[in-house]
C-alpha cells in the first residue's frame, strides 16, 4: 500500500486570562477565561490507508500508543462517523509537554478536523466539537477555530477579536500536571487562603490574571523565577495551569529584543498571535 502524506498543523494556545468562578457537583471547576492561537506549531503528516488501520509511526516516549491523543481521536471519528478507512500518523512535537500550551489537545483537534475531510464523513464542526470533549477540555476550541472565550468548564464558546501581537513564551525547566494543581487550588478554596473570582465586569474584563498563577508559584520555584525575569519588561502571565509564561508585546522587533536578552538562560520562542487556527475554513 503506497501512502501519500499531507501535512496538517496544530497551534499552540495561550491564555490570555484564567479565572475560576466556580465548581460543579462533579468535582469540574468553572473557568472563564480567553484562549489565543499562536503560530508556534506541531506538524502532523497523515496519510490514509485503505485498510482501516491507525498508526502513530512517532510514539511519545513512555506513551502508549493506543494513549496517545492523536490515535484516540482518528478511533474516536472512525466510530463516530462509521467509517471503514484507517490513517497512518506521524506528530513532529515542538510544543512542549506540560507546559499550558495545549499541545495535545491542538494535535488531537487537528486529526479530528483533517481526517473529517480527508476520509469523507461530513461532520459539521460542532459534531466535532462533541466528539473532542470526550477526549480533553481544550479541545473544543481548537476544533471552533476562533479566538474565543471559555465558560463553563471551556465548552461554552464565545468568538472574541483580538489586536496584533506577538508574545516572548518562555518554558521553565518542570512540566506541571494538571490534576495537582487543581487540588492544591481546592486544598486553598478549604483554607480560605483564596476564594473564586467573581465573572468579570465590562471594568474588569480588560484586567488579565490567572487565578492559578499564585498556587503554581508556590509548587514550583522556576515558574515564579520566570515570572520574575519576565516582569523586567512588562507584565508576564503563566497559561493555563503552567509552567509556560509569556509576555504580551505589540511588534516582533519588541518581542525579538526581550527574548534575545533572555535567551542566554531561559528556553522559550518568540510567537505572533493567530486571528483564525490554521485549519479555519470560516464555518460557523
Amino acid at each position: 500500500m503506497t501512502l501519500h502524506y499531507q501535512r496538517f498543523a496544530a497551534p499552540a494556545k495561550l491564555n490570555l486570562t484564567l479565572l475560576i468562578t466556580g465548581k460543579r457537583e462533579d468535582g469540574y471547576h468553572l473557568l472563564d477565561t480567553d484562549f489565543r492561537f499562536i503560530d508556534y506549531c506541531d506538524d502532523i503528516d497523515i496519510a490514509v490507508r485503505d485498510d482501516g488501520r491507525i498508526e502513530l509511526e512517532t510514539p511519545t516516549p513512555g506513551v502508549p500508543p493506543d494513549a496517545d491523543l492523536t490515535v484516540r481521536a482518528a478511533r474516536l471519528l472512525q466510530q463516530a462517523a462509521g467509517c471503514t478507512l484507517g490513517a497512518s500518523l506521524r506528530v513532529t512535537k515542538r510544543i512542549p509537554m506540560g507546559g499550558g500550551l495545549g499541545g495535545g489537545s491542538s494535535d488531537a483537534a487537528t486529526v479530528l478536523l483533517a481526517l473529517n475531510k480527508l476520509w469523507g464523513c461530513g461532520l459539521s464542526r460542532q459534531q466535532l466539537m462533541t466528539l473532542g470533549v470526550q477526549l480533553g477540555a481544550d479541545v473544543p476550541v481548537f476544533i471552533f477555530g476562533r479566538n474565543a472565550r471559555a465558560r463553563g468548564i471551556g465548552e461554552e464558546l464565545e468568538a472574541i477579536a483580538l489586536p496584533e501581537a506577538w508574545y516572548v513564551v518562555c518554558k521553565p525547566p518542570v512540566s506541571v500536571p494538571t490534576g495537582p494543581v487543581f487540588q492544591q487550588y481546592s486544598q486553598k478554596l478549604l483554607t480560605g487562603e483564596i476564594r473564586f473570582s467573581i465573572m468579570r465586569s465590562l471594568f474588569g474584563a480588560a484586567q488579565k490574571q490567572n487565578d492559578l498563577q499564585r498556587v503554581v508559584k508556590a509548587m514550583y520555584p522556576a515558574v515564579n523565577e520566570a515570572l520574575n525575569r519576565l516582569s523586567e519588561y512588562g507584565s508576564p502571565l503563566m497559561t493555563g495551569s503552567g509552567a509556560c509564561v509569556f509576555l504580551e508585546l505589540a511588534t516582533e522587533v519588541q518581542a525579538k529584543t526581550v527574548f534575545q536578552s533572555l535567551s542566554k538562560d531561559m528556553v522559550g520562542f518568540v510567537a505572533k498571535g493567530l486571528a483564525t487556527h490554521p485549519l479555519y475554513d470560516g464555518e460557523v
